[in-house]
């Protein structure tokens, strides 16, 4: 559903905001170990999310990512998602159709629509803080 680096991105927001409660920030290398993500691959999707002020990446020798408490309540998924993968996921055709539209649907359109709506919604109202603390509280994981 989500792309890699969107999958990647949501669970890097996850983690740093975890540590991030802590008073600390997370290393490049810690995130790409936490998340199971190669390094390089890592860095260019925390580079998406500091650019679009979701995170915070801080230089020097005590630096590394954060994400400030006052973003951190309000920083959902649709934010993530749209700043690694834009908003193609709740925009395009679910057979991949260039030109699928309302006037000229595909015969999934107006299924996919319903799902596609349902997603956005679920994207807008879930934040990253509430996630951390379904961690926090060990009903959910970010790794088996």
């Amino acid at each position: 559903m989500f792309s890699k680096a969107c999958e990647y991105g949501i669970r890097a927001a996850i983690h740093i905001s975890q540590v991030s409660q802590c008073g600390e920030r997370a290393s490049l290398k810690d995130i790409a170990l936490a998340i199971d993500s190669p390094v390089a691959f890592t860095a260019k999707i925390l580079q998406s999310l500091a650019k679009n002020g979701l995170i915070v990446s801080v230089k020097g020798a005590s630096g590394g990512y954060e994400i400030k408490d006052t973003l951190d309540c309000e920083i959902t998924l649709l934010d993530i998602v749209e700043a690694i993968d834009g908003n193609k996921i709740y925009e395009g055709c679910g057979l991949g159709l260039e030109k699928c539209n309302e006037t000229k649907p595909c015969p999934l359109h107006h299924q996919f629509k319903i799902i596609r709506d349902e997603l956005k919604e679920m994207l807008l109202t879930t934040t990253v803080k509430e996630l951390t603390n379904e961690l926090d509280q060990g009903v959910a994981f970010l790794k088996q």
